[in-house]
Order: structure tokens, then C-alpha cells, then sequence
């Protein structure tokens, strides 16, 4: 490796990432990088913030400009340095995924102006709770009551992107992505154990007039929006482990989750 080590334990860790990276600059950005997502910072989504500089004014500072090239432009395979991190998750009796924990799919966005970047488009942001410009990533997380880590991440792309739009073979809505992801997350072996407890996953199907919050009472029942249809929502549930209810090992079935009762 060239360049100084990154701090305390982190080192040892990075170190075990060495051989995915053919440059010392790439070993070293990926430290960099590591230790801007990890040091106490009020935000890690930009270069600047990343590298510890002023936003705006310190964009060409050089330690901002390395992660810039580092995570726009530089050739290692992000998909070949994430297999490895979710190993060592699994491996590690205190990460590694048991009963108590859950298979969370999540899919986040953040806003972004234009339309030339890649995956942009004007789709529902959940974390701004409306429909705007921006780039949402489909996310699989292990979860219990004391931590969660990521698994695996596929950004959507909307279907202008496509020559074909939607017909386009390359074109997979938010809940195929969904589903591809619990089978990668299983075949990782980080999906739920048999026993484990049942993905939490809504599928509402055609909605009756919607609450000013965007949820609707079906038979007393409150369910959340989604377009998933019932072609996708069969591939989705057969990603999901055998609820403990159905197998008389206690517990009881969940309300407001998978297809919405017929009107």
C-alpha cells in the first residue's frame, strides 16, 4: 500500500480489501473513503464531507479530489468489494444473522436536479414523503433490536432510461429489484433463517380512495401504497421464509401485509 494507513483498527480491516484494488491510489482511496463514512461527521453524502473540508470552497482541496476520482472514476468492481464485507458480517457470531433478526428491503432516495444522470428520474422519494426528481436505491438490511448492517444495494432506474421504456428486457420495477435482492441475500446467507420471523412486506394491490396520508382502511384493515402487481408480489413471497404461525410455532399472522383482501 502507498500512503499513510487508515486510522486505528480500521487498517486492519481495509488491509483484507488490499487485493481487490490494482493501484496504491486505489488502496488508498478505498481508506480514505472508509474512514469519511465512519469518523463522527454531521454528513457523509458529499467528497467535501467525506474528506473533512468546507462544501463548495474546499471542493479542490486534494483530499477531495482523490475520493472524487476514487468513486467516479477509478475501475474497481464496487460489487467484488462488497461480497468479502458481507462475508466477514456472516462470519462474525456477533453480526451473523439468527431467529430474533429480520430481511429488511428498503428503498431510499434522495432528491437530484437534472435528467443526464444515471438513474434519475421523477419517482416518490420516501425519505422527502413526495413525488419528485431523484435517485432511489433498493436496499437489503439484517436487523434485530440492537444494530442492522447492509446487505446488498441495486439502484432503480425509471423506464425513460430505456429505449423501449418498459418493455425494455433490461427494465425491472423497485419490487423485481426487491425480489432479486432477497434471493442474493439468501443465497449470501443473509437471508432470514427458516425460523426466523417474517419479512414485514405490504402489498396492497388496487387501493380504494386513499386517506389524506396516503394509506387506506380495507375490512379495518390500514394498508400502504405500492404498484406491485400480483405477478411480482408471487416472485416476492416466495423470497420470504415460512412464517412461524403457519409451522404451530407460535406467534400469530400479521395485518396490513401481503395481497389486499378482494372488494
Amino acid at each position: 500500500m502507498s500512503g499513510p494507513p487508515a486510522p486505528g483498527p480500521l487498517e486492519a480491516y481495509a488491509a483484507r480489501f488490499d487485493g481487490l484494488f490494482s493501484t496504491p491510489a486505489q488502496r488508498r482511496g478505498f481508506r480514505e473513503y472508509l474512514a469519511g463514512l465512519l469518523l463522527p461527521r454531521d454528513r457523509n453524502k458529499t467528497p467535501t464531507c467525506l474528506a473533512g473540508t468546507e462544501p463548495v470552497v474546499g471542493a479542490q482541496h486534494p483530499a477531495v479530489q482523490r475520493l472524487q476520482f476514487f468513486l467516479s472514476a477509478s475501475t474497481w468492481d464496487h460489487e467484488r468489494v462488497n461480497s468479502p464485507r458481507v462475508e466477514l458480517l456472516l462470519a462474525d457470531p456477533a453480526t451473523a444473522p439468527h431467529p430474533g433478526g429480520v430481511l429488511v428491503i428498503h428503498d431510499s432516495g434522495d432528491r437530484k436536479d437534472g435528467k443526464a444522470t444515471a438513474h434519475v428520474g421523477r419517482q416518490w422519494l420516501g425519505r422527502l414523503g413526495k413525488t419528485d426528481n431523484g435517485i432511489v436505491t433498493v436496499t437489503t438490511c439484517w436487523a434485530d433490536e440492537n444494530f442492522y448492517h447492509p446487505l446488498h444495494a441495486v439502484p432503480y432506474s425509471p423506464a425513460h432510461h430505456f429505449p423501449k421504456g418498459k418493455s425494455h428486457p433490461d427494465f425491472r420495477t423497485k419490487l423485481q429489484i426487491a425480489a432479486e435482492l432477497a434471493g442474493t441475500a439468501k443465497a449470501a446467507g443473509g437471508g432470514l433463517p427458516r425460523h426466523g420471523r417474517r419479512l414485514r412486506l405490504r402489498r396492497p394491490g388496487q387501493l380504494p380512495q386513499a386517506t389524506r396520508r396516503g394509506r387506506a382502511a380495507v375490512n379495518g384493515v390500514r394498508w400502504c401504497p405500492s404498484d406491485m402487481t400480483d405477478a411480482e408480489w408471487v416472485v416476492v413471497r416466495n423470497a420470504l421464509p415460512v412464517p412461524a404461525w403457519l409451522e404451530g410455532r407460535g406467534g400469530q399472522p400479521e395485518t396490513g401485509h401481503g395481497p389486499k383482501p378482494r372488494q
